[in-house]
């Protein structure tokens, strides 16, 4: 081996395990930052519902319910549109997709203290006189036997279903990106196959191109599922930042990385650790998703003739 290739190669292995070491290095920093809170109220600092700075009590339930439910509100908005979008794009006249590819992909570089006020100018405007009142007055869903309670009658504009919206079109274009990408690794011959068998368009995506770049697919949804669980800005200005336990999806509530940004900047003693615990919560959140996606991805490889 080459004196040039025997430091290539240890040069690699230095930055792959520096990554190792970042993520250790925040997963110890965030525990003992944090060790004060569990040493005072323990695991029940994850079901505990207050959050009381005057009496030091502190509970992340609702931070972390606001977290998953903006979280899914912004995948099932996204979701359909990526892939919709992304299969078109993929099909159509160079010059049609050229443009749009490159419109969505612009809608990546705008900041996210910009979506914010968008949504606090804009949208939340248009859900409170409009969107909230015809769920709510027209559609009647707040009566619903199970559902409705989960709907809400009160609204103002702002809240869980506001800030899902805004996550939902910001992750939006990091989706896009990817599926593009992917779809277009898909050989041109077994999209042709499928369509000399007699194959629909749709049958097509569903049984060749989604099969084949579904490692790609789940890569691109956990880029966004990501982008949508550490999102700050944004939430911010559109989610009310209530630190109580959110009773509906029209309701005030606040997110994991809301309240760090919120609380940070003035908080000491047990508060501060309170919110390192926060933050580790988040990291165990984002990294167990991964855990789980990887472990889907292993077991059923054999399923898609992957090699083990």
């Amino acid at each position: 081996m080459l004196k040039g290739d025997v430091f290539f190669k240890w040069l690699c292995l230095a930055a792959a395990a520096l990554i190792g070491i970042l993520m250790l290095g925040f997963f110890v920093q965030l525990t003992v930052s944090s060790s004060a809170v569990w040493r005072t109220s323990g695991i029940g600092f994850l079901t505990a519902r207050t959050w009381d700075p005057v009496n030091d009590d502190y509970g992340a339930l609702p931070s972390i319910v606001g977290t998953l439910v903006t979280t899914v509100v912004a995948l099932v908005i996204a979701l359909p549109l990526a892939f919709s979008a992304t299969l078109y794009l993929v099909d159509a006249r160079p010059l049609v997709g050229e443009i749009l590819g490159h419109a969505i992909d612009l809608l990546a570089a705008i900041p996210s203290v910009i979506y914010g006020m968008w949504g606090l100018f804009v949208l939340a405007p248009l859900m409170q006189d409009h969107v909230q009142p015809f769920l709510v007055d027209t559609l009647k869903l707040d009566r619903l036997p199970v559902l409705g309670k989960y709907i809400g009658s009160d609204y103002n504009g702002f809240g869980l279903l506001t800030a899902g919206i805004i996550l939902g079109i910001m992750i939006l274009p990091y989706i896009c990106a990817i599926l593009r990408d992917v779809f277009q690794m898909t050989p041109p011959m077994l999209r042709e196959s499928a369509y000399g068998i007699g194959c629909t368009k749709w049958e097509t995506a569903k049984d060749i191109v989604l099969r084949y770049g579904l490692r790609g697919i789940l890569g691109a949804i956990f880029i966004g599922l990501g982008r949508a669980l550490g999102e700050t800005m944004a939430v911010l200005f559109v989610i009310g930042n209530m630190m109580d336990m959110p009773d509906s999806l029209l309701a005030g509530a606040t997110t994991i990385a809301s309240t760090l940004a919120n609380n940070f900047p003035e908080a000491n003693g047990l508060q501060r650790s309170a919110l390192f615990a926060l933050g580790l919560v988040l990291l165990v959140m984002s990294f167990g998703i991964q855990i789980l996606a990887q472990y889907y991805l292993h077991a059923t490889s054999a399923r898609r003739g992957e090699e083990r």
